[in-house]
């Protein structure tokens, strides 16, 4: 796999939940925005300039970080949607980082890790909740393979037991994010 790093940071909702006339990225924690903690994760890193995903409210967000590249999602039709417009604009042959501007306490360790998993061809961030409630499922083969990501809407109920869920998360090659998104 190349050593470039390609980020891509999902930052088009609305945040309708946090109740602020905010676009939900620029939502200050600790005295920064929430996408400024996931820069600054990314900083950490041997990166190239990571390309945001914006939608709702976007002219705001692309006015408080104007050195970073945007694509404008119109449409706020899911993550494979958002990834599907910045696709165009990733490294050729790079490794492709997909995260969220609303993940501020994301570690650059961490998101190394997941580049790291993507030598094996995925990278990707899952985490162990007591109450997964709303949140896809990772199923996984009898060798421990992950095989599947079941929503929670379409699992069945043995899916819905499990407890390990996909954060949203990873990493992958350039060329095999592109075929998947089209």
């Amino acid at each position: 796999m190349n050593n470039t790093l390609q980020p891509i940071i999902l930052a088009a909702g609305k945040g309708t939940r946090m109740q602020s006339p905010l676009p939900k990225v620029l939502l200050p924690i600790a005295n920064k925005p929430m996408l400024g903690h996931v820069l600054s994760a990314l900083s950490e890193l041997q990166t190239l300039s990571p390309i945001i995903v914006c939608g709702y409210k976007g002219e705001e967000v692309r006015s408080a970080y104007p050195e970073y590249q945007f694509v404008e999602q119109k449409e706020q039709l899911g993550t494979g949607h958002a990834v599907k417009f910045a696709c165009p604009s990733i490294a050729k042959g790079s490794t492709t980082l997909i995260l969220y501007g609303d993940v501020p306490l994301i570690r650059s360790e961490t998101l190394s890790s997941v580049i790291n998993a993507a030598n094996q061809g995925l990278g990707l961030l899952t985490v162990n909740l007591e109450n997964p409630k709303g949140y896809g499922r990772i199923v996984r083969n009898q060798s421990g393979k992950v095989v599947s990501i079941v929503e929670e809407k379409d699992a069945s109920p043995e899916e819905s037991a499990i407890t390990e869920v996909n954060t949203g998360i990873l990493a992958v090659n350039s060329e095999q994010l592109s075929k998947w998104v089209d």
